[in-house]
């Protein structure tokens, strides 16, 4: 039996398969503009004439879609709203993101106001249909919509969270005409018709392109006789491909979310509660909190929006109502691009040389130095370093780095900056979280991952880093111990028992004999937003004791007020059979010396090949070691060892 999964990044596409408990790993350069190209070429070039038993996908298509990345032109999509609510969508919250800034621009809106049409119709606050849809109406916007060739709409009634009624007669009437019908109570069935609208608008402008590139996908896998396609989703458990075809939202970080997963599943193997997955490739830095074992969910994200230090400026992008592993990001990868501004000042980011054309040593027609080169010249990768089927150009990086100042001195100082940029990252998910970093172990993974995290440890005061086996592929191998997840909610219940009830009936229609998982999002009356609390007992009294218990360790106090159940969700979870990996140890590590730039001075350190190093035996820091697809970097003061489940612990 053959199991692939694929992780497409800003850089590489990974590519996991696991025969027999033979596990192998590759990297292939991202094709940006058609990312299912690069997933065939590797697959033809590693896996020809083999049958896929099942396929497993992580992808960034529906975030870097809006984001105009991939070079693919979103859809003309229409809008249907109650009457009187066209606007809502560009009035938004009025939020003013970067209040100084007298250059800032919203997001385009992706609805023109020529293509939001209202009707007649409405619900009320309490479910009551006071206005009934009017079919010769619908019939008249029908026709504009063939008109101006719309072949996606968005349909967002107010309140519709509390009776859809008229969201799916609609819909039934638009589905002779429209193939892409995306209606607000499927895709986002809560209270906030601002942000219910946008999640519709979202969802419609990327199932066009989402449904057509997973279609590429599954008739490729066709040559590889595979009908088994399963994809991440944001809340970090696998889905059907049609589901992520009529619910895009769903995978928007699909990508990042595969990380977490595989740190929070290789820690309950070494038996570690709490983690910090940090995971760096080459375009950006994701850090996600694993605590006691569970990774944080948030029901808020923007896409397409800007970070300042890894925060996401609210208002700067387009609200998504779903699902979230909780994730913080910053421009930070190993394709990062530094620069000198006009007064002379160091920065790096936030702007990436991606794959196409790469950092200035891939030879690719790169001009400006990154991350990548940096550590190239200071001796911490290899110039033929593993990962890619050419050598690192050393010289070019050099000149490149040259222009900027003394080449060593610039490098040096761009690590330290991109190490504190990834440090402040990590602190958005953990003190800002009421969390100590200290308390944690690290986790570093990703193709530069290794190369910086002994290093981040040491900006946060942490002890204990872990790099996982495969690190340079390690969210593609997280894919293969994911489980199947889906989810359901349901706003302002009424009668708690029979409303989760009614949420896992609707769940079972997806997945065979889950298991559920609740949550209840509440919040003190007259509060604007909500805390998201595990429900293990169907229990009102307790529910609201853990959310004040949860609101004092968020906020530093409880109020003495009423509370409410805003919306309760429940997560159905379907076990996987895990892939078990076959390690092979050596009994005797094999080095070699190599010059590294350390503090402004030359060391001759040695250099391990991970595959050669001896269960157990302590390696003194400074020191390198290096694999397919990275390199890992021991500081001073510190030591590492190979563990048991062939990991890399390092420790102070």
């Amino acid at each position: 039996m053959v199991i692939v999964s694929v992780d497409i990044g800003g850089t590489f596409t990974d590519i996991v398969s696991i025969e027999n408990s033979e596990i192998s790993y590759y990297k292939v350069p991202t094709t940006p503009k058609n990312p299912e190209i690069g997933v065939m070429l590797g697959l033809n070039k590693y896996l020809k004439n083999k049958k896929i038993d099942e396929f497993l996908h992580a992808t960034t298509i529906a975030s870097n879609s809006l984001l105009g990345q991939y070079g693919l032109e979103l859809p003309k999509i229409g809008l249907l709203t109650t009457k009187g609510f066209k606007d809502v969508i560009e009035i938004g919250r009025q939020n003013r993101p970067e209040l100084y800034n007298l250059n800032f621009h919203r997001p385009k809106t992706l609805v023109p106001e020529k293509l939001r049409y209202e009707i007649d119709e409405r619900t009320d606050v309490s479910g009551n249909i006071i206005k009934e849809l009017n079919e010769d109406e619908l019939k008249s916007i029908k026709d504009k919509l063939e008109k101006n060739n719309i072949k996606s709409i968005g349909i967002c009634f107010l309140h519709s969270y509390k009776n859809p009624e008229n969201e799916l007669k609609a819909k039934k009437f638009f589905e002779k005409y429209i193939k892409n019908i995306s209606i607000s109570y499927e895709i986002s069935p809560e209270p906030r018709e601002y942000e219910r609208m946008s999640t519709t608008i979202v969802n419609a402008a990327l199932s066009t392109i989402t449904s057509e590139y997973i279609k590429n996908l599954e008739l490729g896998l066709k040559a590889f006789h595979n009908n088994n396609f399963k994809i991440m989703s944001n809340a970090g458990g696998l889905i059907f491909g049609d589901e992520a075809s009529k619910k895009p939202v769903n995978i928007i970080e699909s990508g990042p979310a595969a990380g977490v997963i595989a740190a929070s599943e290789f820690a309950k193997i070494m038996d570690i509660k709490n983690v910090i997955a940090f995971d760096m490739g080459g375009t950006t830095a994701k850090a996600g909190t694993i605590l006691n074992g569970n990774f944080e969910i948030t029901s808020e994200y923007e896409v397409g929006g800007s970070s300042h230090h890894g925060r996401l400026v609210k208002g700067s992008g387009y609200p998504v109502r779903f699902p979230f592993i909780d994730l913080s990001e910053v421009s930070a990868g190993g394709g990062t691009i530094i620069w000198k501004d006009e007064a002379g000042g160091l920065n790096i980011g936030p702007k990436s040389s991606g794959s196409d054309p790469g950092p200035v040593c891939y030879n690719k027609g790169g001009k400006y130095p990154t991350l990548t080169d940096a550590n190239l010249i200071l001796g911490i990768i290899n110039d033929k370093m593993s990962g890619s089927d050419f050598e690192l150009k050393k010289d070019l990086s050099l000149k490149a780095l040259e222009k900027l100042g003394n080449p060593y001195e610039i490098a040096e100082e761009s690590i330290k900056l991109a190490v504190l940029e990834m440090a402040r990252g990590i602190r958005l998910v953990t003190v800002e979280r009421g969390l100590d970093p200290e308390d944690f172990t690290l986790f570093g993974f990703g193709g530069a991952g290794p190369q910086f995290v002994v290093r981040i440890a040491e900006e946060l005061n942490m002890k204990k880093v872990i790099i996982p086996p495969g690190p340079g592929v390690f969210s593609a191998l997280g894919l293969l111990y994911s489980n199947m997840r889906y989810e359901a909610r349901k706003s302002y219940p009424e009668k708690l028992e029979n409303d989760y009830k009614e949420l896992e009936d609707k769940l079972k229609i997806k997945l065979k004999k889950p298991e559920f998982l609740k949550y209840a999002d509440c919040r003190y009356i007259g509060q604007g937003s909500e805390l998201t609390i595990p429900v293990k007992e169907i229990n009102k009294d307790k529910i609201y004791k853990d959310f004040e218990e949860m609101h004092e360790k968020t906020f530093g106090f409880k109020l003495n007020k009423s509370i409410e159940i805003f919306t309760i969700r429940v997560f159905a979870v379907q076990k996987r059979n895990k892939p078990e990996i076959k390690n092979s140890f050596s009994n005797k590590a094999s080095s070699y010396k190599r010059n590294v730039y350390i503090e402004d001075k030359w060391y001759e350190i040695n250099v391990y090949s991970r595959d050669s190093l001896v269960k157990g035996e302590n390696i003194k820091g400074p020191c390198i070691i290096e694999e397919n697809g990275s390199s890992t970097f021991i500081p001073q003061e510190w030591s590492a060892q190979l563990g048991k489940n062939d990991e890399i612990r390092v420790i102070k």
